[in-house]
C-alpha cells in the first residue's frame, strides 16, 4: 500500500523504499509541492542503502484533497500516522521550508524512540510573520499578495515563483533551468488550490518558538544566505538560538530551492550529518 488513512479519514499517499531494516529517513516536502520534489534526495540516500520514507502533505499531491486541516497540529499528526503505520524508529525527520515546520512540529512532540535526528533546510521556523516577539518579519501585506495572487491565477503565480526567487533565477548571473521549473509548476498545480491557500497561514503564521526549545536531537540547519523566499536573519539565525543541540550551516549565494539546484553539496553534508 502506498497510502495510510488518518484518524479523521484523509489519505495520505507516502514513498517507502529501500530495506525494511535500514535506517530510516522521512522526508518532509515545501509549500504549495509534494515528495517528488525529493527526488535526488530520495534516490541518492536509498543507493546508500538507506530506507527512505516521503509523504504528501494533506491537500498536496497525491494526498486527498481535504477542505480542512490545513495547520500544523494537523501536518504534525499525519507524519504521526505515517511513522506509526510503518512503525518507523530512530529516523532522521528532513524538512524543508514548511517542511521544516513540520519538523518542527513533529520531533517535539513525538514518541520516545521515533526520531534520532533532525535537519531543517531552508525552513520557516520560529516565525515568518512579524510580531512583537519577532520585529523583523515579514509583514502580513506579503502573504495577503500571495493570498490574492493564488486565488487570481494560481497557474501563472506558481510559474512566476518558480521562475523567479525559488531559485534565484531571477539573479543575473544565475541560468534558469526550464526543466526545473515546469516540474516544480508541476507539483503545484497537483495539489489542491484550498489546501494551498489555507497553508499559506501555517507557513507563516505559526510560531515554532516553543518547538524548536522542545527538540531533544540533534539538529541541522542549512540555509542560503541568498534565500529569498525564507529570509535567513528571519528564520535561521534565530532559529539556532532556539535549539539544545543544533548546529547551522550557511551557504553562501544559495537560493531558496538549493536542494534541487546544489543537489550534491547538500547530499553530501545531509550525508556526514546522518552518519557523524
Amino acid at each position: 500500500m502506498t497510502y495510510i488513512t488518518t484518524k479523521d479519514g484523509v489519505e495520505i499517499f507516502f514513498k517507502d523504499w529501500g530495506p525494511r531494516d535500514a535506517r530510516p529517513i522521512m522526508f518532509h516536502h515545501g509549500w504549495p509541492l509534494s515528495s517528488d520534489d525529493w527526488d535526488a534526495q530520495l534516490l541518492f540516500f536509498v543507493n546508500k542503502g538507506y530506507r527512505v520514507v516521503a509523504h504528501d502533505r494533506r491537500g498536496h499531491g497525491r494526498s486527498l484533497q481535504v477542505a480542512d486541516g490545513h495547520d500544523m497540529d494537523h501536518y504534525a499528526a499525519d507524519v504521526a500516522a505515517v511513522v506509526a503505520a510503518l512503525d518507523l524508529r530512530d529516523v532522521v525527520h528532513i524538512g524543508h521550508s514548511t517542511g521544516g515546520g513540520e519538523v518542527a512540529r513533529y520531533v517535539a512532540q513525538a514518541e520516545p524512540g521515533r526520531v534520532a535526528k533532525a535537519v531543517l533546510i531552508g525552513a520557516v521556523p520560529p516565525i515568518m510573520l512579524k510580531t512583537e516577539s519577532y520585529p523583523n518579519g515579514l509583514p502580513m501585506e506579503v502573504f495577503d499578495g500571495f493570498r490574492a495572487s493564488l486565488a487570481a491565477d494560481r497557474a501563472s503565480f506558481y510559474r512566476d515563483l518558480a521562475a523567479g526567487p525559488f531559485y534565484g533565477f531571477n539573479r543575473p548571473d544565475v541560468e534558469p533551468l526550464p526543466a526545473v521549473i515546469d516540474n516544480w509548476w508541476r507539483q503545484g498545480m497537483m495539489g489542491g488550490a484550498k489546501a494551498h491557500y489555507d497553508g499559506i497561514k501555517a507557513f507563516s503564521e505559526t510560531d515554532f518558538t516553543d518547538d524548536l526549545k522542545a527538540m531533544n536531537v540533534p539538529t541541522l540547519i542549512m540555509h542560503g544566505d541568498d534565500d529569498q523566499i525564507v529570509p535567513i536573519d528571519n528564520s535561521a539565525r534565530l532559529a539556532i538560538d532556539l535549539l539544545s543541540q543544533g548546529e547551522l550551516k550557511v551557504y553562501p549565494d544559495l537560493s531558496h530551492g538549493m536542494a534541487t539546484v546544489n543537489a550534491d553539496t547538500i547530499n553530501a553534508d545531509l550525508l556526514a550529518f546522518i552518519e557523524g
